[in-house]
């Protein structure tokens, strides 16, 4: 077993100073496009060096241990998902997808509901794909093309996109960190569902009202003549999600189709156009599947050198201290251990930067926690499940808020005050766990 240590846990503070601190000290100098002058690629390697000094082993040992983190099978997946989501969003915004669904959308819409509309749109598609990555790959250029055709920031739109990934992702039944959650926990999909549906639901009531009020000044927004065809590449992609299909296929899908959509009814679009199209969406995925890449190796060096081992016992040390300092005839056991459970899965994701391997790192933890505590298994997937939704959906270096901001070309520290679902769930998951809401019937 992994012996823990906290030094490990260096290399991921390096790392986040040197590209939040350079980040903040060229825009306090006024440069523009500050957290783009030290790139997040470049910033991330001193911090791999220093991985690399504290692991054991011999200097072979401790690259395996990094291109290990790298070869990851879900890292692998969520690569080639940058890659087809750069592809599809190139060629759809190329043939006039994106602005066809935007007019289309502004036409049947009013202005002051575009915002809350966009939001539940990306949440049912969310809820039916089960992952947030392929439903921002999707939804994105069309928030990018929305905020161009109004006067609405592209940082809110785009961070409508996330908030209503991040719902769909955590109350889906067929999402990884569900199946993660439960299998950890030892309860079923469907309660967990039930949970997490009271917990998530006013925090998404409270997303639409905010987004009403944001969009509410919006009037008149103009709508030029669309052509129903460009936006066929996006409802067959919305069809194939909600059908189930893989991620991937949809994607690849989305690329052929728009593809034939530009030869047949554009005169200037031929194939090489689409090669050039297809490529240029690859390239603009490169800052982030290099990040992603390297945060993977960082992640895996940091669990061999201790860590997540460190942070895990220190939780459970706490845990035991609170249990044995707690009347245990009131309800403060449980609300120390859910609390205890809420801050395992959040370290784990702040260092892996990946919620569905955060659950499955705590997992275990959580489950001994909950049952010291006596913790529902309901009430413990559930909480990992939401916790790691609000950590996800919030950290600059996640997946998915990078992939948010390639497509938008903003910096990812710009969209943390977006993601308003995020922030809203967090504030329930805090006052669920305060006031022991909801209550659960005995199964």
């Amino acid at each position: 077993m992994t012996k823990g240590s906290p030094w490990a846990l260096l290399p991921m503070l390096l790392f986040l100073t040197l590209f939040i601190g350079s980040g903040v000290y060229y825009q306090d100098a006024g440069v523009d496009f500050a957290f783009y002058e030290i790139s997040a690629p470049v910033a991330i390697l001193p911090a791999i060096i220093l991985g690399l000094l504290l692991t054991r082993g011999s200097i072979n040992q401790r690259f395996e241990h990094f291109i290990k983190g790298c070869s990851d099978p879900t890292l692998v997946t969520m690569l080639l998902i940058f890659l087809l989501a750069g592809g599809f969003a190139s060629v759809a915004k190329a043939i006039g997808g994106v602005e066809a669904t935007v007019n289309f959308g502004l036409s049947v819409i009013p202005s002051s509901l575009v915002l809350p509309g966009l939001f539940v749109m990306t949440a049912f598609m969310a809820t039916a794909m089960g992952t947030s990555m392929g439903t921002i790959a999707a939804v994105a250029p069309i928030a990018v093309g929305l905020a161009d055709a109004t006067e609405l920031p592209l940082a809110l739109t785009v961070g409508t996109v996330m908030g209503g990934a991040m719902f769909g992702d955590n109350l889906s039944i067929i999402s990884d960190t569900t199946i993660a959650a439960t299998r950890t926990q030892g309860c079923s999909m469907a309660d967990k569902f039930r949970l997490n549906l009271k917990i998530a639901f006013p925090a998404a009531l409270i997303t639409l009202v905010w987004l009403f009020f944001q969009g509410s000044e919006i009037n008149n927004a103009p709508v030029e003549e669309y052509n129903l065809i460009n936006m066929l590449p996006y409802i067959v992609v919305l069809v194939l999600a909600v059908a189930g299909l893989n991620v991937l296929a949809v994607l690849l899908t989305g690329i052929v189709l728009a593809g034939v959509v530009g030869l047949t009814m554009l005169p200037d679009y031929h194939i090489a156009q689409w090669s050039k199209d297809i490529y240029a969406g690859y390239s603009s995925m490169q800052e982030i599947m290099i990040l992603s890449l390297l945060i993977a190796g960082l992640g895996a060096l940091m669990k061999v050198g201790g860590g997540l081992t460190w942070v895990a016992n220190q939780i459970d040390k706490l845990s035991r201290r609170t249990e044995d300092t707690t009347n245990l005839s009131d309800n403060s056991p449980q609300r120390a251990g859910e609390s205890s459970i809420a801050l395992s899965v959040a370290i784990s994701n702040l260092c892996t930067a990946n919620n569905t391997v955060a659950i499955l790192i705590s997992g275990s933890l959580a489950k001994d926690i909950a049952e010291r505590y006596r913790v529902d298994p309901r009430r413990s997937a559930s909480l990992m499940d939401i916790v790691s939704c609000v950590i996800q959906g919030m950290i600059p270096w996640g997946a998915q808020m990078l992939l948010a901001a390639s497509i938008a070309k903003l910096s990812p520290l710009q969209l943390i005050d977006t993601v308003v679902y995020c922030w809203a769930l967090g504030a329930m998951a805090i006052l669920s766990i305060a006031f022991r809401w909801p209550r659960l019937k005995p199964q």
